[in-house]
């Protein structure tokens, strides 16, 4: 292809690469207005005519055209150099076939001499080449910016800087990645070439041109002298380094030096470095020694001893930069290969009596991030940091790691726990601390980001608490990285696309609203991308809007959303009573569009359910559009895509997707990610954190995540809902309880959250505590046992907890079929108070399972959730009320009936029943509603009473939370 027909075919914007994987090579180029350059070099080889009238001997002789011998061995060097390289992208390639190396030639100016060199170099490789050209004059800013472009674009693998010498600045040296710098020339490469150490810097090309001629002279030079004359400077540095190296001597000189005569007649080789219009006279080479020019690439030089202007090593150099690219792209492969973990732990000092959990947090500093990051095997390119101490995980993870073996799964849950909590995010940390810094091995928690409403209202903090917790906790408790302020403000984009739809077809005509909503740009009309997926679900399959019919039109334009049938909600991450229940629209400006509604807490946002069961960005963003908002007058469900709302839905979620990698106090690593509720949502972090922690511990390590609540809501929960859509299975469950919640299951009087704990629960009662295990306790691991999981039980250990009331609890739990059963102090000790637990777990998860869901999908949803409710909760049988009957029957007919349940109940019982403690029986639970989250792919039903947006007690948290305005310190979270 004629030059002329390249730049015609390359002048956009971005480079990209030519028949991608083919063995021909691809090559494209992108151009800034033109300038010219000659900047370059190139290496000569030149010979030179003695005084005697003999010809000294070249390196061989290369380049002498008159000697068909002497161009032939240079030719053998060259294709030594391309057959290596060849064989070394055919093992690349088997590897990943889809792999192409790349270089990339930075220039100023549109001289394409430099490109043709090293584009047919380039062909008998089979690596891909793309030249940009800037402005001739082009600044430093101009330089840096495409070097930034070329650093992050991993396609790339080569980078050469063809720019004046003057270019070439330290901001520019620094800028290029080291790992791209095929030429050697940053200062970090060029040091490691000084140092000996080539394993990750390159050698320059030129310079491994010079090594190859002179190693493979006529006579061998080793303990002979090479004379280096001019090129002060990294080319000057790096020959001299691989000639030392290479047992010969050298000696410098300058054009300028009195005695360069003297020098060159004792040189057994002569290398010139920087030519320009100098030339060392025929006379001065002694006989039998090498002479080797660099001169500005094919130029003629009249001075070259009769050699043509195609001679010289540009072949040779080219060659050897291909192979450098080979080098960094294998490099590249290797890097994105699983990587062992080093991880450093943080030491502990617990104190007694134990400190507040915010002053614990605060004396640990944590490891930076990106510290943190690289010890467990991330890239640098992988992380997107939110300050110091932490950051989202790209998703790019999976892809890279997709070969690797999965680690153990292990699922923390728990008894029906008091208002207090029992503990299980503590022993969740306290695991995983135990797994990695006392028995050193690779583990990982997956935590929910708590909600601003627990934070301020009753229950306080979810980071775990004493020394088994995440740092910094201020920082998990509020805001994190704002995942939970993107749901509230996708969820409340919905519900005023809704009302506002509602508005705008109660006032127009079909022709006004199709104008609007297909507007005229420029005199052209054209529905968008989401506008056609509405007509096509409609079954209209015209693209045109000037073709539809009126009736087409009225299709397309009128949702015809029933008031009295939407189920959207506004969010707000508050427990907020007042706002259970609302009425909207009653400004005069919305023409009498007054409805009820209502919000609810962020956290119970369907789009938090997606969220936390996506396993990919493209799979939310359909999750999103199958989002039903209601109902139209005709019975039709409609969708968030039906609203034209989805994809915008997915731009504000799209950083929301990645997990956030924080640390536990002794420096094990933490994803924090998602935070659904268990009474009123599925209540589990994320299926991308889960994915991406096994990925990362290896198949050797434990990734600990935790389910809220009891086992009968959290844990059925994450079997039956998170496990199908992850299709990962857990190899044991860790049953969390304490002596507490077992004396109130055992007939112990009502705890209440902010009241003193009556006597019982302070003094010893091994009656009460054998009553609650019992009944809750064996009932939560039979309730395991269904899903044919093993199950370990963990006794969090509080202070007032007796010796005698632990051994009962631990033997109980044995008899009721726990693999086994252990005390838990990591609230006072950390991870070595957690350790036997560790090791249990371990034992357990060698051993095998028998994982089976509890019911099958395409069971009607009245038997799913009778299913639940007899199996689990322990219920005779349920009762719908006509309008869950309706519901189930709708939902049937709209084809939705195959989904899996999702109930919504009370955590403090078993049954619908808040006061119904241990394990009930002979009760009846009644579902007063059932509503479907379509697009996080769930039925739930409503038992009882149970309400999605919680109040505030008399005395909230936030009494006791304050800033100190000269420090910035938070005082009162726990």
């Amino acid at each position: 292809m004629k030059l002329a027909l390249i730049r015609s075919a390359y002048m956009s914007l971005r480079a990209h690469q030519v028949r991608p994987g083919s063995r021909f090579t691809g090559f494209s180029r992108r151009c800034l207005p033109i300038g010219i350059t000659s900047s370059r070099l190139s290496l000569r080889a030149a010979s030179a005519t003695s005084s005697t009238g003999t010809n000294p001997k070249l390196t061989g002789n290369f380049g002498v055209q008159s000697q068909k011998g002497d161009e032939s061995d240079y030719d053998n060097h060259v294709r030594k150099v391309v057959q290596s390289t060849r064989e070394a992208i055919v093992t690349l390639q088997k590897r990943n076939p889809a792999i192409q190396p790349l270089l990339a030639i930075l220039q100023a100016g549109e001289d394409d001499s430099m490109l043709e060199i090293n584009k047919k170099m380039a062909v008998k490789i089979g690596l891909n080449i793309t030249q940009i050209c800037l402005v001739k004059e082009c600044s430093e800013d101009d330089i840096v910016e495409e070097l930034l472009k070329l650093n992050d674009d991993p396609k790339v693998h080569g980078i050469y800087l063809h720019l004046p010498p003057a270019s070439i600045t330290s901001r520019v040296l620094n800028t290029l990645k080291p790992e791209k710098d095929i030429e050697g020339i940053s200062d970090l490469n060029m040091g490691r070439l000084i140092r000996g150490d080539l394993s990750k810097g390159f050698v320059p090309p030129l310079a491994s041109a010079v090594l190859d001629l002179l190693e493979n002279h006529d006579t061998p030079l080793e303990g002979k002298t090479v004379l280096l004359v001019g090129g002060e400077g990294p080319l000057q540095l790096a020959v001299q380094c691989l000639i030392e190296r290479s047992g010969m001597v050298t000696l410098k000189s300058h054009w300028s030096s009195k005695s360069l005569q003297a020098q060159v007649m004792q040189a057994d080789a002569v290398v010139l470095l920087d030519v320009g219009n100098m030339y060392v006279p025929p006379t001065w080479i002694r006989p039998g020694a090498a002479i080797i020019y660099c001169k500005p690439a094919l130029e003629k030089d009249e001075n070259a001893f009769g050699l043509s202007s195609k001679s010289g090593l540009e072949s040779l150099t080219a060659a050897y930069r291909t192979q450098n690219v080979v080098r960094s792209c294998s490099r590249w492969l290797k890097g994105q290969e699983y990587r062992p973990w080093h991880l450093r732990s943080l030491k502990l000092q617990p104190l007694t009596p134990v400190p507040s959990d915010l002053e614990i947090s605060r004396a640990q500093i944590p490891k930076p991030v990106d510290q943190l990051a690289e010890e467990i095997g991330l890239l640098p390119e992988e992380l997107e940091a939110y300050g110091r101490s932490k950051a989202k995980v790209r998703l790019s993870v999976l892809e890279r790691l997709q070969s690797q073996p999965n680690g153990k799964y292990i699922l923390v849950a728990g008894i029906t726990p008091t208002p207090l909590g029992e503990g299980k995010s503590t022993v969740t940390v306290g695991l995983v601390q135990a797994l990695s810094a006392h028995l050193r091995l690779n583990s990982f928690a997956c935590l929910r980001q708590p909600s601003q409403g627990p934070t301020f209202g009753v229950k306080g903090g979810a980071a775990g608490g004493g020394y088994a917790q995440v740092i910094p906790m201020e920082e998990f408790n509020l805001h994190l990285t704002g995942d939970i302020h993107a749901i509230t403000a996708a969820n409340n984009l919905v519900a005023a696309a809704i009302d506002a739809r509602m508005l705008h077809e109660a006032t127009q005509s079909d022709k006004a609203l199709f104008n609007r909503l297909v507007p005229s740009v420029n005199g052209v009309r054209k529905f968008s991308p989401i506008q056609i997926s509405r007509l096509q679900r409609l079954g209209i399959r015209k693209t045109d809007p000037a073709s539809l019919t009126p009736e087409e039109i009225n299709a397309f334009v009128r949702l015809d959303l029933d008031p009295s049938k939407i189920t959207w909600q506004r969010v707000v991450d508050t427990n907020d009573r007042f706002l259970r229940k609302i009425t909207v629209g009653q400004a005069s400006s919305e023409k009498g569009q007054i409805r009820e509604t209502g919000f609810d807490i962020a956290v119970a946002s369907e789009i938090m359910a997606i969220l936390a069961l996506a396993d990919s960005l493209g799979d939310m963003k359909n999750r999103l559009a199958r989002m039903v908002v209601g109902t139209s007058r005709s019975g039709q469900p409609i969708t968030a895509e039906d609203l034209g709302v989805s994809g915008a839905l997915a731009v504000l979620m799209k950083d929301a997707i990645k997990p956030t990698l924080m640390q536990t106090l002794e420096g094990t690593p933490v994803f924090v990610h998602a935070g659904p509720f268990a009474n009123i949502a599925h209540g589990n972090s994320s299926v991308l954190a889960d994915k991406l922690a096994l990925k990362l511990v290896g198949q050797d390590g434990f990734v600990v995540t935790e389910a809220g609540f009891g086992a009968d809501i959290g844990m059925e929960k994450f079997f039956n809902i998170k496990c199908r859509a992850s299709g990962l299975r857990p190899s044991v469950v860790v049953l969390v309880a304490t002596v507490r919640a077992l004396k109130m299951h055992g007939g112990g009087p009502n705890v209440s959250a902010g009241a003193p704990l009556p006597r019982e629960y302070t003094d010893e009662n091994l009656s009460l505590v054998a009553g609650g295990c019992r009944s809750n306790l064996r009932k939560q691991i039979q309730i395991v046992h269904l899903f044919g999981v093993p199950v370990v039980v963990a006794v969090n250990v509080f202070k007032t907890d007796t010796q005698a009331e632990i051994d009962l609890v631990c033997q109980i739990a044995k008899e009721c079929g726990a693999s086994d059963a252990l005390p838990c102090n990591h609230w006072a000790q950390g991870g070595r108070g957690c350790s036997e637990l560790a090791q249990a777990v371990k034992e357990a998860a060698s051993k095998p399972s028998d994982y089976q869901f509890l019911y099958n999908t395409e069971m009607s949803i009245v038997e799913k959730i009778r299913t639940i409710a007899q199996r689990v909760y322990g219920a005779d049988d349920i009762e719908l009320s006509p309008e869950a009957k309706t519901k189930t029957d709708y939902y049937h007919q709209q084809g939705y009936g195959s989904l899996p349940i999702c109930m919504a109940k009370t955590h403090l019982s078993l049954s619908h029943m808040p006061d119904k403690k241990g394990a009930p029986t002979g009760f009846v639970l009644p579902i007063r509603d059932v509503r479907a989250s379509i697009g996080a792919g769930f039925i739930y039903p409503l038992v009882g009473t149970m309400s999605t947006m919680p109040g505030l007690p008399t005395r909230p948290c936030f009494y006791d939370i304050d800033l100190d305005p000269v420090t910035e310190e938070i005082t009162g979270l726990f």
